[in-house]
């Protein structure tokens, strides 16, 4: 087991993904007051522990602490509660409720396809969860099966969505550049691709995609690469399968429209899936059916969508303390005091600059087009197309196992005497032995023997015209010419012997024996009486 902060213990690791490393761990005492969850000692959890560029990102960080109170509050029976983070030196880490069960990529890649009733219900308690977070006002942005766990529950499989916190605290100015976008290339939203605008549209077309893999066991768009993949989300329409029915596929085409306004919003897409899942089931009435025909009037769009800020960092507003300010909102994000020197005489606040300056080059001024240091950090970590695989971790690439390594140290000279340097090799004292001189060759070389010709190819073997093997077939071969053998030698014995007088005088085995002797006697006596 390996500590976690003070409070956890880390046992086995479960995964891993684009982002770090998901571990079963186990509480070993209470949490604090700064939990969302105290815990119990000895109770399970899961710790996803973020890899190491993202913990030496100083931005990562303080967004890391920024994002707790966001966090830590967004609750729902369909999200992966969010309990503790932890923060200690290199290492940062999201303590969640441990979830007993396999994600929903593994399920589709193994048990296949849903229904169309099981991926509409499936769809619309993942539509609840992201009404919860769009009304706190957090977007996902990477609404795909992976990251959806199914709960073994009472009344079946209840979908867990995860990985909330991870989008945000990625989208930071060491992560995000221009023209590029958080999220998957199979999943991600035509504006995202673009870099335009998002706001909680991106996860209602990230929610479509997602049922449209349920029912079919593919995304609608895929291609050979991530630019491929991208072009056909901004050009192409997707297609509508037989295996999906003409209400289901009514809202798959809305949460697929390239126009986010045209999208409904995650509450109206969880209504709409519902009675969807009424209308085309077994034991669906007249009335249940009429109203799945008509649910595109149910899939109104969001009046009011939750936005994903232009610069990454500024979800929050800056708030500003006015001079001898008796109160302010402890709840803001970031408080900055009045500026008291400089221009201004103490009127106006300190700009806020998204990335620090960047330090003079040692061979000379900085270009303006070379880029930023912090845009050159965590590259590894903005490609989120990996899927998370349970996979050994080296434990190189473990930063709890890494120690750090001490430097040798040179010994010091003392007071008054020079420092010893390392003995150096000394020079050769002696002269080198005289190296006998080799007579001139008087004879011509040895005849290099002639290379060896390559041996010509076996012909291969020919084989019989009937290919066909059957067991067996050689003791049957021995079993028919061993009765035939038998059959020869019974019809010369009964032509060629006096068998056949024999069975015809009826006598026994032993009379005739003795009456065989008996004429063989007469016979040799009759010829040793013949040459008398």
């Amino acid at each position: 087991m390996r500590p976690v902060g003070s409070k956890y213990l880390l046992e086995e690791p479960l995964g891993r993904g684009a982002t770090g490393t998901v571990w079963r761990a186990r509480q070993r005492e209470t949490a604090g007051a700064e939990a969302a969850v105290a815990g119990q000692p000895g109770e399970t959890v899961a710790i996803k522990v973020l890899k190491e560029e993202l913990a030496n990102d100083a931005d990562v960080v303080m967004r890391f602490l920024r994002e707790r109170s966001v966090l830590l509050r967004l609750t729902h029976e369909n999200i992966v509660r969010t309990r503790d983070l932890v923060v200690e030196g290199d290492l940062l880490a999201l303590v969640m409720d441990l979830v007993e069960g396999p994600d929903l990529h593994r399920y589709i890649r193994d048990s296949g396809p849903m229904t169309p009733v099981a991926a509409a219900l499936l769809t619309a308690q993942i539509a609840d969860a992201l009404a919860a977070s769009h009304a706190d006002g957090v977007v996902h942005r990477d609404l795909k099966p992976a990251n959806v766990l199914l709960k073994d529950d009472e009344g079946g499989m209840r979908p867990m969505l995860t990985d909330f916190g991870i989008a945000r605290l990625a989208d930071s100015p060491g992560l995000t550049r221009t023209h590029e976008f958080v999220g998957t290339p199979a999943y991600v939203a035509p504006e995202s691709a673009e870099g335009r605008p998002q706001t909680s549209a991106v996860d209602i077309y990230g929610a479509g995609i997602l049922l449209y893999e349920l029912v079919t066991g593919r995304p609608p768009f895929a291609g050979g690469t991530a630019l491929e993949v991208l072009h056909r989300h901004l050009s192409e329409e997707p297609r509508r399968p037989t295996t999906i029915p003409e209400p289901l596929w009514t809202v798959i085409e809305r949460c697929l429209r390239k126009n986010p306004d045209e999208r409904p919003s995650a509450e109206n897409l969880a209504r709409g899936l519902r009675t969807v899942a009424d209308g085309t089931g077994v034991h669906a009435n007249s009335a249940q059916i009429a109203a799945a025909e008509g649910v595109g009037a149910l899939l109104a769009p969001d009046p009011a969508p939750a936005h994903v800020p232009d610069t990454p960092g500024a979800a929050d507003p800056t708030q500003v303390l006015p001079n001898n300010a008796g109160s302010y909102d402890p709840n803001a994000a970031t408080s900055v005091m009045q500026h008291t020197g400089g221009d201004g005489g103490g009127q106006g606040a300190d700009p806020t600059a998204v990335l620090p300056p960047v330090p003079p080059r040692p061979d000379g001024p900085p270009q303006s087009d070379d880029p930023h240091p912090w845009q050159n950090q965590l590259r590894a970590a903005r490609d989120r197309n990996d899927q998370t695989q349970v996979q050994y971790l080296d434990p190189s690439q473990d930063p709890l196992r890494r120690r750090p390594q001490r430097q040798p140290q040179q010994p010091q000279g003392g007071y008054g005497y020079p420092q010893q340097q390392p003995q150096q090799h000394q020079p050769q004292r002696y002269a080198p032995a005289p190296q006998p001189q080799q007579p001139p060759q008087r004879y011509a070389p040895p005849q290099q023997p002639p290379p060896q010709q390559p041996r010509p190819p076996r012909e291969p073997r020919r084989r019989s015209a009937n290919p066909m093997r059957i067991p067996g077939l050689g003791c049957l071969k021995g079993c028919l010419f061993t009765i035939v053998i038998l059959f020869v030698a019974g019809w010369l014995v009964w032509e060629f012997s006096p068998l056949q007088g024999w069975i015809g005088t009826t006598k026994g085995y032993w009379e005739q024996l003795t009456d065989w002797v008996s004429t063989v006697s007469g016979w040799v006596g009759d010829l040793g009486g013949n040459s008398k």
